[in-house]
């Protein structure tokens, strides 16, 4: 069984949303300094590298993420193969070969090469998810939905797409790194921290499979 680390390396040189606080990794206890243990100290977004959005991101007073279901983010996942597409349209997903008994699905798009290449800053376009493809997301039954760029929806129309998967209860994970994953299905790991009334959280995530 192969395990592939799926989750984008947290340091305070990768970019963030616009208008988004920079991350701030750094020590403020250290042995060299006379102190007993090293202790390092961050500051940043929820909103970070790979992440999990619950409702409350875009729904007023939709679940936070503490509330979100444990046995959604674990289970069987189906890494859809969507390279050499600007965007991501009913039709692509219509047309992808998606099983329909599949409840999680990971995308993976030309956005995993920013990730292998190393990031040099936040690239506006990236592959997202338009309305159309999250209305059939709901329509299909789908309860996890990630991608391999800091948001599921465009960049200038994050509204819509957000709102669309959230407010049907679908889990949004975002920021992950798909690039060494051959597609097919996978067991997903994915556990965001458990950030009380938070509209999101980093999280680790990992795939399991053959």
């Amino acid at each position: 069984m192969k395990m592939y680390d799926i989750t984008v390396p947290i340091h305070p040189g990768l970019p963030v949303w616009p208008g988004d606080p920079a991350i701030q990794l750094e020590r403020v206890a250290s042995i060299s300094q006379d102190s007993e243990a090293n202790v390092s100290q961050l500051a940043c977004s929820v909103h970070i590298g790979t992440h999990v959005d619950a409702p409350l991101h875009f729904v007023e007073g939709g679940n936070s993420v503490d509330q979100l279901e444990l046995r959604t983010l674990i289970g069987r996942a189906h890494v859809v193969d969507c390279r050499g597409i600007d965007q991501i349209t009913r039709h692509v997903l219509e047309t992808a070969g998606i099983s329909r008994r599949a409840r999680r699905l990971l995308l993976k798009t030309d956005n995993s090469r920013l990730w292998h290449e190393g990031p040099k800053g936040f690239v506006e376009g990236f592959v997202a998810v338009q309305p159309d493809a999250a209305e059939w997301l709901v329509e299909r039954g789908i309860l996890l939905v990630g991608i391999d760029y800091l948001s599921i929806a465009p960049y200038h129309q994050g509204g819509p797409t957000h709102r669309i998967l959230l407010r049907a209860g679908i889990i949004i994970v975002e920021g992950l790194n798909l690039w060494s994953v051959p597609p097919g299905r996978y067991t997903l790991h994915c556990l965001p921290l458990n950030l009380v009334g938070s509209d999101g959280a980093p999280a680790r995530a990992i795939l399991t499979g053959p």
